[in-house]
């Protein structure tokens, strides 16, 4: 296919570049991202084997846990295998609909993630305000149910997404300049008005980042309130059992919004600082929520403690 803009055919197969800009870098940039692949898989592996392994485990916050870890996985494992070998082995070539593939599973496990901190948000809200209908309220029912409309909304959001760039014939070229498939990276290289599936993609990205952080921030304001009217002792102990959450929170929605921020208004913020931003919300999560949990959880941490040795 040509990689002019001024011819346009269809595209067999897309070039990703890596982080352009970056190339002289790409081996020693690789070893900070393989890093934190290994630990993004072993971490969340390990969690995984220790819940599933361990039936006392077998409760509403494990399960969430359990969720929480395999999202990661995709996510890990939807980008940084074909980063490190377009890193390592110049293997940059993506068939089409691989590359179209690859958008759906990015973007919806991203968007399943933040349904999972907001159905997590919920079950410490009712942990905390009302503790003694908890077990009634909270059930393993009522979880399957919270995590299954997760998955079913962000496959219901970000489906549209690769069916809309598959309607698209014809693209200008066939260079991406991205280390993933990223929605618009894609379809802005098409010989088509795209500004409906940019539109598309903010009204998405406003219902995820925006309505789910006002959903959270809200829950906390409440758990807050709550916090106030216990003890000191209590108080610290219903403290504690956020700490893990808010953290975690933290680690997924700030890379994500400073990506956003930077994609919509740091016009002259360079390329690969984007690019380095876009990849950082799908490997710091995954490599940082099973250290969170394996730390700030002592049940986790006392298996994980007992398995090992």
């Amino acid at each position: 296919m040509a990689t002019s803009n001024d011819s346009c055919s269809y595209p067999f197969s897309f070039i990703l570049l890596g982080i352009p800009g970056l190339e002289h870098l790409h081996v020693w940039i690789s070893i900070p991202f393989c890093s934190m692949f290994l630990f993004a898989i072993y971490g969340n592996y390990t969690v995984l084997l220790i819940i599933f392994k361990d039936v006392t485990l077998h409760q509403p916050m494990y399960i969430y846990f359990t969720v929480l870890a395999f999202v990661d996985l995709v996510l890990a494992n939807s980008t940084v295998p074909k980063l490190l070998c377009i890193f390592w082995f110049q293997l940059s070539e993506i068939a089409f609909h691989t590359c179209l593939l690859q958008m759906f599973f990015v973007h919806a496990f991203s968007t399943i993630e933040s349904g999972i901190f907001l159905a997590m948000a919920y079950d410490r809200y009712v942990a905390i305000c009302n503790p003694l209908r908890y077990s009634v309220i909270v059930t393993t029912s009522v979880i399957v149910k919270s995590g299954l409309l997760a998955m079913l909304r962000g496959m219901v959001y970000i489906l549209p997404l690769p069916i809309l760039a598959e309607r698209f014939h014809q693209y200008s070229s066939n260079v991406i300049f991205h280390s993933y498939c990223e929605h618009m990276a894609v379809v802005r290289l098409a010989c088509a008005d795209v500004s409906f599936n940019d539109h598309l993609g903010m009204v998405i990205g406003f219902l995820v980042l925006v309505m789910d952080s006002v959903l959270i921030f809200c829950s906390y304001v409440m758990i807050l309130r709550a916090l106030l009217r216990l003890s000191v002792e209590a108080r610290m102990k219903a403290f504690g059992t956020c700490v893990s959450h808010v953290c975690a929170i933290l680690c997924f929605y700030t890379p994500i919004l400073s990506s956003s921020l930077v994609h919509r208004f740091g016009r002259d913020i360079p390329h690969h600082t984007h690019i380095l931003l876009a990849n950082s919300y799908l490997l710091v999560p995954p490599m940082l929520n099973p250290l969170v949990y394996g730390i700030r959880t002592k049940q986790i941490r006392e298996r994980v403690v007992r398995f090992f040795s």
